[in-house]
């Protein structure tokens, strides 16, 4: 059933947003279909939403119609699993850890739908959505015969936080400046046979770190930038190389850690002096710098304003430009 005026705050995990002048869920491909009809018949823009987890929702809300594919199942065939767009990753995981599967670990502690995590390429402790992909399957609503398509990873272009559906530009469709034109259904993943007390030791290890190191007591979006390439750093550029294996590489006098050929955002944000800063409800975490959270009814303008100071101080202080991780509607 199509709702009218949904607070789109209770769908994002930073508590912020106005309403959506339409809201669905969709429980299949067929309702996922009738919905896109519908608002191309209506001329209104339409977002794809999935767990709600790296979203920052205007709090003029989203005057078009919210949709959420909830496709919700597992399927076993040996090794794989075939998974609906709406499951979320901690359902998997659990899943996972009754059957005795490995290869998710790093995914502890990681909310929101494997529609979104493929999407975005999510990752850490090591490892990324594209370790464990086999095949995606999306719909194309480009044109008026909507048809399903079939991508083995090596055609999905997976990068850093980013894939081929990432790349067409958002998940914002059938506005003025509409890129979007498929819409993830479900995803096939490759696991391996594991020892059920080991799969547990690491994902406690790893749920564990999170506790310590990240502000989970209040609404946030998670990372809210992305770490940022070595090479970017324009004095270190020829020498890339040298440090890739290395685990830190002085910049500006001090020591940077480096990751996977990166300096972590949050880093680069602490050393600009921004820790525990605030604009209205919002703060830049004094736990972790590169979470903003919302301590206090926040504003997504409270948030776009630290937004802007960290990529202002940081561009002052390093000479490099912060890319947002997080998806703006």
């Amino acid at each position: 059933m199509f709702q009218k005026r949904v607070l789109l705050s209770k769908y994002s995990n930073f508590k912020i947003g106005g309403p959506a002048k339409y809201f669905f869920e969709a429980k299949n491909v067929e309702e996922i279909i009738k919905a896109v009809k519908l608002a191309k018949r209506l001329k209104t823009p339409f977002f794809i939403l999935g767990g709600g987890t790296n979203i920052l929702f205007s709090d003029k809300g989203f005057n078009g119609l919210v949709l959420k594919p909830n496709i919700k199942f597992i399927k076993r065939n040996g090794n794989f699993l075939r998974v609906g767009v709406g499951v979320q990753i901690s359902q998997l995981l659990n899943y996972s850890i009754n059957n005795n599967l490995t290869g998710l670990e790093w995914s502890a502690g990681i909310p929101g739908t494997i529609g979104g995590a493929v999407r975005g390429n999510a990752g850490a402790f090591g490892g990324e959505m594209k370790d464990i992909i086999t095949e995606v399957s999306s719909l194309d609503i480009s044109e008026a015969r909507f048809k399903i398509i079939k991508r083995k990873k090596s055609d999905c272009c997976f990068g850093y936080r980013s894939s081929i559906f990432s790349a067409e530009g958002g998940s914002v469709s059938g506005g003025k400046n509409s890129k979007t034109k498929e819409i993830i259904t479900e995803v096939v993943l490759r696991l391996k046979k594991g020892e059920k007390s080991k799969i547990k030791e690491i994902i406690n290890r790893n749920i564990s770190y999170r506790r310590k190191n990240h502000p989970l007591g209040y609404p946030s979006a998670g990372s809210v930038f992305k770490n940022v390439d070595i090479v970017d750093f324009h004095e270190y550029e020829r020498e890339y190389r040298k440090y890739l294996n290395k685990r830190f590489v002085k910049i500006s006098g001090k020591f940077a850690p480096i990751n996977d050929g990166k300096i972590p955002a949050a880093y680069l944000i602490a050393e600009a002096d921004l820790k525990g800063i605030s604009r209205g409800g919002a703060m830049i975490s004094s736990k972790h710098p590169n979470f903003i959270v919302n301590i206090s009814n926040a504003t997504a303008k409270d948030v776009k304003n630290l937004i802007k100071l960290a990529k202002k101080e940081v561009k002052n202080k390093f000479k490099v430009d912060l890319e947002e991780e997080i998806v703006f509607v």
